[in-house]
């Protein structure tokens, strides 16, 4: 399965990098560059592009393989309203100074649009496995699903260790204050709330409206918790985004939903991706992976390696299902704007994780206050 993201004409992409890198390279280093195929298992939201570039420098052949990181054109439906590369830049780059935690390095960032038609960044290519998301990690039929239970479970482990490092890095409020929803909003909870309900009224204004992630977003804004922690938030924590080796992180990939906010925020994403895709693999009658990423098992490590015992997290699961719901409109819109699949008359028939959805909301909204 193959869904389409963008309308670059990748033709010209080898020569317009090459020029541009002539301009960061050492005089006469005269670079080539050969693209890799297309990335078409992951990423949904920006342009990723692979190459291999070489060069002279010193009187030596040179060659280095990076990743472009590149925003998404207005007339290709974005995921998101606003892409700054350069918060997502300079996070990895910070993180990558400040923790263990394997992040790629960064190198050189190209903001005005002028080379490839959009900003971008280049940072270095790295060398492992991402559990695919098309079609999804527990459909079956890939390495993750076909590992026993002993690594899968040490994946696991490891992510959340991995996580942990993350929320780990100290001064997360004034470190990254850059990545601070720019919201109205007393916390930074409250402010990633706001920046949600306007990424919604970003994409509805191409669908219509749905019923239930309004609901949701009345409930969450009525309950809203009172909670004025800070860490670093990954925004995108999931299975999907990390790069492995031997079942270990070796890529902590993917930063364009980074902020600042409580840890419960990753907390639930990394465990309700998971539950998203069991839902989906209850629709097409799989068998998926219902003992994996379990909430339990999570909180248990988590707390084992950072000391701090997680609560409820009910209200991050609607955030998150939120969230999710939200993502599948843009993804959605996308695949309506470039002809995959038909306008539907219900919005929320294009949102895999529908029934997980209805029936979280429904508990809380009928539960004691």
């Amino acid at each position: 399965m193959k869904l389409q993201r963008s309308t670059l004409d990748t033709a010209g992409v080898p020569a317009a990098l090459a020029s541009w890198l002539a301009t960061k390279l050492p005089n006469g280093a005269e670079p080539s560059v050969t693209l890799h195929p297309r990335i078409d298992a992951n990423g949904m939201s920006s342009e990723t592009i692979t190459f291999d570039a070489t060069w002279q420098e010193d009187g030596r052949p040179h060659t280095a393989s990076y990743v472009a990181r590149a925003a998404p054109s207005a007339q290709d439906v974005p995921v998101f309203e606003n892409y700054s590369l350069q918060d997502q830049y300079d996070t990895m780059r910070i993180i990558g100074e400040r923790s263990e935690v394997p992040v790629p390095q960064v190198s050189f960032m190209e903001p005005s649009g002028s080379v490839l038609g959009t900003p971008f960044f280049l940072m270095n290519r790295l060398t492992g496995v991402v559990p695919p998301d098309l079609m999804p990690y527990n459909f079956g039929d890939n390495w993750l699903f076909n590992a026993s239970p002993d690594d899968q479970k040490r994946l696991q482990d490891n992510t959340v260790k991995a996580l942990a490092a993350l929320h780990s890095i100290p001064d997360a409020d004034t470190v990254f204050d850059f990545l601070d929803p720019k919201e109205p909003g007393t916390t930074a909870l409250a402010r990633n709330l706001a920046h949600t309900r306007a990424w919604y009224e970003f994409a509805q204004r191409g669908l219509g409206p749905s019923p239930l992630i309004e609901r949701a977003l009345e409930w969450l804004e009525a309950n809203l918790p009172e909670t004025t922690e800070t860490v670093l938030v990954w925004g995108d924590a999931r299975l999907g985004n990390v790069m492995y080796d031997d079942f270990e992180p070796v890529g902590v990939l993917d930063w364009e939903m980074a902020s600042v906010g409580p840890r419960e925020l990753d907390l639930s994403w990394l465990i309700f991706a998971h539950r998203s895709f069991e839902a989906m693999t209850t629709n097409f009658g799989l068998p998926g992976m219902p003992d994996f990423m379990l909430e339990e098992e999570i909180l248990a490590t988590y707390q084992e390696l950072t000391g701090v015992e997680v609560g409820d997290l009910s209200w991050y699961h609607l955030y998150s299902a939120v969230n999710w719901g939200v993502l599948f409109m843009r993804t959605g819109a996308r695949s309506i704007h470039f002809g995959e699949v038909e306008r539907p008359d219900d919005v929320e028939t294009i949102m895999f994780h529908r029934s997980l959805f209805e029936n979280l909301l429904n508990e809380l909204e009928t539960a004691a206050p």
